[in-house]
């Protein structure tokens, strides 16, 4: 079977853009992959397009890729809509993936796009509602209500009232029950926000540049307790882009930098306890990626991995072996997931400080591993970078994403 490769990635800064359009974001990171593969419209085979919130804020509730590819002059070729909350991306790249695998076409492309600063805040904090089980939301509630019990917050640290999106509310019950089982503390979370903040500052396109300590990440902002402001992701508008050949097409792309492909792996969750983490769908994702690339977590030089949230980042390292379960506070405490660490996590920001706009994420996390790949991240380069991995999840369903992606590339 043929070897996949990236010859090409692209990126919008992540922001607010109240002047930007869909399309306006869309056109400048697809444009942006192209040049860099060296490519033209005529050798795209076909085109998978992800985005999640559009057809609720702007009515293009269908073929939102045809209209927004077509003015690019995309024509004739299939071209499929992606919808997997915050892992559309990563998943419309494991589709363009799989097509060229299949052999149905030698060059795909992957785009992700999202616009979610409008001026009815509210109502985009609404569509974060609907990923999840919307007829079951009762019963999601008491459960992760149940799994945090007995985890409280110590005097003058609870949140205060107000509007925020229900993920952070998920991902606070989450990192109590955490606490309970191994002792992850505030500090630990800090540290992974820090660290994260810092990364940003030197990142062009990260959404927030400014480096915080870890007394300013505790002493900001409660959102909902054990999670301050600078550790949870922001809404973002952005997108990202990947063109992926086959083996045999990579002559066409003389001027690529290619990257392969070892492993692509996309995953649904399952009805497992709250208290098995050994079975996270992340965690065994990661097992079937390794597998699949035949090389292991302590070979991966560097990685992205899906921090919404800074309790996210810390389970996502140890779903992907870098340390033993319940062990991913310290491990970020000690400073091993720092550039210069052991195993540099989110170089470029991550989700907190880089942005997240949904559709867009997955992919731009795939854009930082190429660059770290290509020895083309600047300031903030991983020497000697030649594994990589990214974890993206999305949505939410019992005690974990609905969905999840694992991605390991190589130079």
């Amino acid at each position: 079977m043929t070897n996949i490769y990236v010859v090409g990635v692209g990126m919008t800064p992540f922001g607010k853009f109240m002047d930007k359009s869909i399309r306006t974001l869309a056109h400048q990171a697809v444009a942006d992959a192209m040049k860099d593969a060296g490519a033209v419209v005529s050798d795209v085979g076909a085109a998978f397009y992800a985005n999640t919130v559009q057809g609720a804020m702007e009515g293009q509730l269908m073929v939102g890729g045809q209209v927004v590819l077509r003015s690019m002059g995309f024509e004739t070729i299939p071209i499929t809509n992606v919808e997997n909350a915050c892992a559309s991306g990563s998943t419309a790249f494991h589709l363009a993936h799989t097509y060229l695998r299949a052999g149905i076409v030698d060059v795909a492309l992957a785009v992700g796009v999202e616009k979610m600063y409008y001026e009815d805040r509210a109502k985009v904090n609404s569509l974060f509602d609907g990923a999840w089980d919307v007829e079951n939301a009762d019963k999601i509630v008491a459960d992760l209500q149940a799994i945090g019990k007995g985890v409280e917050p110590p005097p003058g640290r609870a949140e205060p009232p107000g509007t925020r999106s229900v993920f952070m509310d998920v991902y606070a019950s989450l990192a109590k029950a955490h606490m309970r089982r191994f002792g992850t503390t505030e500090r630990h979370l800090a540290a992974v926000a820090a660290k994260n903040h810092h990364h940003s500052v030197t990142n062009e396109r990260a959404q927030y540049r400014k480096d915080m300590s870890l007394d300013e990440v505790l002493a900001a902002r409660m959102i909902s307790w054990p999670l301050t402001l600078p550790m949870c992701a922001p809404i973002s508008d952005g997108a990202s882009a990947v063109i992926l050949c086959t083996e045999e097409a990579l002559p066409r792309f003389k001027s690529a930098r290619p990257i392969k492909v070892l492993a692509s792996v996309l995953a649904s969750g399952s009805e497992r306890d709250g208290a098995a983490f050994e079975r996270h769908l992340c965690r065994t994702a990661a097992l079937k990626a390794y597998d699949q690339a035949g090389v292991g977590p302590d070979e991966m030089d560097v990685a992205e991995v899906h921090d919404a949230s800074a309790f996210a980042e810390i389970i996502q390292t140890e779903n992907l072996g870098f340390c033993e379960l319940g062990q991913g506070g310290w491990l970020a405490e000690r400073g091993e997931t720092t550039i210069g660490g052991r195993i540099p996590v989110n170089p470029s920001g991550g989700l907190e400080s880089k942005g997240h706009p949904v559709g867009a994420s997955g992919l731009g996390q795939l854009f930082e591993l190429v660059s770290q790949l290509r020895g083309e991240a600047g300031s903030r380069q991983v020497e000697g970078a030649r594994h990589a991995i990214a974890e993206n999840g999305g949505g939410f369903y019992g005690y974990e994403e609905a969905a999840a992606t694992i991605t390991i590339l190589a130079n």
